[in-house]
């Protein structure tokens, strides 16, 4: 009845390996069934011997061919690099995604036009506002009278003196200069 209690006891999938698999000996083999267990696990941990044996030369063999041919590791690295991303370009995920992203850019630049675009021509009204205009207006006359002489477009280097090459002496409203008289 203890058996009940438990539960369905579940064969084990995966035998134990190692000490205790040697010492956790089933009872219900026999003698003989237990040497021709003993005898196959031997064959088969030779077998295994084998294997890495001849896996081992066919690594060396593999490597003195690549040296033969020049092939290091590297140049290795690249080849399965380039093998691998062309995999990648090729792949139905990266096209469907390139041409996803490409789509998203031409959205972009048509968006991002179509604002500049907007800004632009509202600038543009803005510039031509009654309010803008006559803010030019004062800007214009503030500049013409600080620089009354024509410039030459190039406000880095504005010049000190007058045409004859005498510094430029700015008099007080109302006074004349020392050279003129009075009217």
């Amino acid at each position: 009845m203890e058996e009940a209690d438990q539960g369905p006891k579940s064969p084990d999938i995966f035998p134990e390996v190692g000490e205790d698999a040697v010492n956790a000996v089933p009872s219900s083999l026999t003698e003989e069934e237990q040497a021709e267990l003993h005898s196959e696990l031997a064959q088969v941990e030779d077998e295994i011997q084998t294997l890495s044996q001849v896996l081992a030369a066919k690594e060396k063999q593999v490597a003195e061919i690549k040296r033969k041919l020049g092939i290091t590791p590297l140049n290795e690295f690249k080849q399965n690099l380039s093998k691998g991303w062309h995999e990648v370009t090729t792949s139905t995920a990266y096209k469907k995604t390139s041409e996803t992203l490409s789509q998203v850019g031409q959205k972009a630049t048509t968006a991002f036009s179509s604002v500049g675009s907007a800004i632009s021509r509202k600038l543009e009204d803005v510039r031509n506002t009654p309010t803008f205009k006559s803010f030019e207006e004062k800007v214009e006359t503030i500049k013409t009278k600080m620089n009354p002489t024509p410039s030459t477009g190039d406000t880095e280097e504005v010049s000190e003196s007058t045409a004859d090459g005498k510094p430029v002496v700015e008099q007080p409203e109302g006074t004349c200069p020392p050279d003129q008289k009075p009217h």
